[in-house]
């Protein structure tokens, strides 16, 4: 495999092993205490690079410890998350413990301050963001929810988008992880130890990581990524644990949002 010389000079012939959980479209090679990831030179590819940066110091993210490109690609190379993915086997099996997790994960998040955050991922632009991705051909419609489109849902992603649009809840600013589901978390017991996949992250409607995390915990737990269904979750768990009401018209809003994305 060709990386650059950068690269390969801190890694040298460590063994690796690929990364198959989530479903990004990059590679990711997991180092005994390192990670790397590969993935095609785009706006998130840099905004992921920026952040790690910008929360060194405010929340457990992993230390970037070099940016490389080449050949249209994306290289960086990370410091591993210590802890466990929010998705392994001992969390899936105790509801609560998980749902406290996310909830102190999301309540870390927003105790970040926003005022020099260098990203901005507000509907005006995540709407400009969705446009664009229409026009590129790039929404993929075989990993939608069932009821998005056809009969009774949208007729194509331009008329989903125009519905966002007609649509934009007030938004609620803080930082944001931008795609809060269960692999992309770490903790021990309750404790958040890691957030990987930055390249959404930044200022936001608060909603948005609700939303996200809401559906990722129930297509985890009904057996949609892994084929193995758990039981004990309720949807309740998480917003008590949050300590609010669910609105559930900003959670289909920022479920739908993502369909784009």
């Amino acid at each position: 495999m060709q990386i650059p010389e950068k690269i390969h000079n801190l890694i040298l012939e460590e063994e690796y092993r690929k990364d198959d959980i989530g479903m990004s479209d990059s590679s990711v090679l997991l180092f005994h205490d390192k990670v790397l990831k590969i993935q095609p030179c785009c706006e998130e590819a840099e905004n992921e690079y920026c952040m790690m940066q910008w929360l060194s110091g405010k929340i457990p993210v992993p230390q970037a410890l070099a940016c490389e490109k080449m050949d249209q690609k994306s290289y960086l190379l990370m410091s591993k998350c210590s802890g466990k993915m929010a998705c392994e086997e001992n969390y899936m099996q105790e509801p609560e413990l998980l749902t406290k997790l996310l909830a102190n994960g999301l309540k870390k998040l927003w105790s970040v301050g926003i005022s020099d955050c260098p990203a901005d991922w507000r509907l005006d632009r995540k709407l400009k963001a969705a446009e664009e991705n229409i026009e590129r051909g790039l929404v993929d419609m075989d990993n939608v929810e069932p009821e998005t489109f056809g009969e009774n849902g949208f007729r194509d992603p331009q008329a989903l988008l125009q519905w966002l649009y007609d649509h934009r809840p007030q938004e609620e600013p803080v930082l944001s992880h931008g795609d809060y589901c269960l692999p992309n978390i770490f903790g021990t017991g309750s404790e958040p130890t890691g957030y990987i996949d930055l390249g959404r992250t930044g200022i936001a409607d608060k909603w948005c990581d609700i939303a996200l995390c809401y559906r990722s915990l129930s297509h985890n737990y009904s057996g949609k990524y892994c084929e193995k269904s758990y039981e004990g979750f309720e949807e309740s768990l998480l917003f008590k644990e949050l300590g609010i009401e669910p609105d559930w018209e900003k959670i289909r809003y920022y479920i739908l949002l993502d369909e784009l994305f």
